[in-house]
């Protein structure tokens, strides 16, 4: 039976980050992973990081402070996760991401101008806060290059997230061409240097991975929980179904949401699974596992959403479609019901809330000349699959649009009439679209006097179906500060941690940020390691 000081449940950012921070205290670390390729969920995303007051933003001019960041997070989250644990994140995230950059061959840089979601609340950012990976040689895991999870969205190029914005206005801006040979020549230079760039939530899982390597930090691929085992009210290891691991001075569970777990969504959601990008293996395993202890949860009712394109290949998450000028999002009723340009959790919870689902994202030939959309380049013909498929329509008038839908064609057109007369304007008295530095991030600089606004008046004009997908969902084990997992009543489930999507978020219903989901793992990880330590420093404490 083998035996290490803290065994880890999972390999996305917050047991990596676990196991490399136990590996720096002088414990011994296990990361045993479900799946048969590490990473998780965390190399399937963007890969940012929203982590206030860092040294990367620092070091790029940003200027940042704990008092501001503080202010922010408790306007946004408004009571649903504690002060004390918001606090623990904010004053530890920054020596979290400077550990790990000392740690690991991960290099970061600030995403320029990306701002926070809420940037006109206290404490907000409207440049921004988050970090994202530097493009990274794959190379440098060997032959381990073939286990890293597999990408949402595989790209030939190496394409960041500061990239995407530019080259989603390929056609509008001169930065858009310019950013497009960029990322070419990026990536004609790294195959001609005989690398394999790897960028955003690959890029982050990688560096990781190599600096658990450095370490010499186990790590168990195809490796399932089956349970926790307890002694004297403590726990002491985990079972797998090759035998169990124990661990001296705690385990933490790390093992992602539960968002491919049809009971659990159909229990706490009243929804599927198919329309999630998470980690196949995501199913709930430390949750539950948890629970079986006695542990509370909270937040099961929510999930890191985002409005969705359910494709024939799987659903296609939105960032600038639905924010791009000369699009709006209508329910069944062919009516508006959110900003489109609202964070993509808030638009999901518009869409739940208002009972659209699913909803429409309605617009015109101009803006299919204009933008890409769904990573397809302006001008060309949506793929006829996705017609065939039932997630597109066209038509040559609102009216014939609203029919082939089964919406009232008045109510359509008269909604677009009253969108396009905001639209001349500039300004949306409806939903207030635009009003925020957010909504200006995808929007088009060239289009006034509101980059967020454009008529829709060109024919043919498209309705592509939208549906409530997510990036994983963020309830689960309610912990405190050092990551301990907590009964209904408060006390703690002694040897037992949580962290990121396994826990309940710090965020609460809200999203403060691009990173805000990978910033509290990595952070909550960190802290849990550190309190496994302290642990082992004084046994006597638990």
């Amino acid at each position: 039976m083998p035996e290490f000081d803290t065994v880890v449940v999972g390999s996305g950012a917050a047991g990596m980050t676990a196991a490399l921070t136990a590996a720096a205290r002088g414990l011994s670390a296990v990361v045993l992973e479900k799946a048969d390729r590490f990473g998780g969920s965390t190399a399937r995303s963007g890969g940012g990081i929203w982590i206030p007051n860092n040294e990367v933003i620092a070091r790029d001019g940003v200027r940042d402070n704990a008092d501001d960041a503080r202010a922010y997070l408790a306007s946004i989250v408004a009571g649903r996760s504690s002060a004390e644990r918001q606090r623990a994140y904010l004053d530890h995230g920054p020596a979290m991401l400077s550990f790990v950059l000392a740690n690991t061959p991960l290099r970061l840089r600030w995403v320029t101008g990306y701002s926070d979601y809420y940037p006109e609340r206290p404490g907000g950012r409207p440049r921004g806060r988050s970090v994202e990976p530097r493009p990274f040689d794959g190379n440098r895991l060997g032959e381990d290059l073939r286990l890293l999870e597999k990408p949402y969205l595989p790209s030939p190029l190496p394409i960041t997230q500061a990239d995407y914005k530019w080259l989603t206005l390929i056609a509008r801006n001169v930065r858009g061409p310019v950013r497009a040979a960029r990322v070419g020549a990026r990536g004609m230079i790294g195959r001609l240097r005989g690398q394999r760039l790897l960028t955003m939530g690959q890029a982050l899982a990688a560096g990781l991975w190599v600096g658990l390597r450095q370490a010499g930090v186990t790590v168990e691929l195809g490796t399932p929980m089956v349970s926790l085992l307890t002694e004297d009210d403590r726990v002491v290891g985990v079972v797998t179904p090759s035998g169990t691991y124990r661990a001296r001075y705690g385990v933490l569970l790390a093992s992602g949401g539960f968002e491919n777990n049809a009971a659990m969504r159909s229990k706490w959601q009243d929804i599927g699974t198919e329309w999630t990008v998470g980690a196949a293996a995501n199913e709930g395993d430390g949750i539950l596992a948890g629970q079986e202890l006695g542990a509370d949860v909270d937040l099961m009712d929510d999930a890191w959403w985002g409005p969705s394109i359910p494709l024939n290949r799987g659903p296609y998450f939105c960032l600038s479609e639905r924010t791009l000028p000369g699009c709006i999002l209508v329910n069944g009723e062919g009516e508006r019901f959110v900003n489109e340009a609202a964070p993509y959790v808030d638009a999901v919870h518009a869409m739940r809330d208002t009972g659209s689902v699913p909803a429409w994202l309605i617009s015109d030939q101009r803006y299919r000349d204009r933008y890409v959309f769904a990573g397809i380049p302006p001008r060309r013909p949506l793929p006829g699959r996705w017609y065939k498929h039932g997630a597109v329509y066209k038509a040559e008038s609102l009216a014939e649009l609203a029919a082939a839908i089964g919406m009232p064609p008045a109510a359509l057109r008269d909604t677009v009439a009253t969108f396009n007369g905001y639209a001349r304007t500039g300004k949306d008295l409806d939903f207030g679209r635009g009003d925020s530095a957010y909504d200006h991030y995808y929007g088009d600089p060239r289009v006034r006097p509101n980059p967020s606004l454009a008529e829709l008046v060109k024919p043919p004009f498209y309705a592509v179906r939208i549906v409530p997908g997510d990036l994983g969902t963020k309830g689960g084990l309610c912990t405190d500060v050092s990551g301990r997992v907590l009964r209904p009543d408060g006390s703690v489930i002694h040897g037992l941690y949580a962290a990121g999507n396994a826990s309940a978020s710090v965020m609460g219903h809200t999203y403060a940020g691009p990173g805000a989901t990978i910033g509290p793992a990595m952070t909550f990880g960190y802290l849990a390691a550190l309190a496994m330590s302290a642990v082992k420093e004084q046994p006597g404490v638990h």
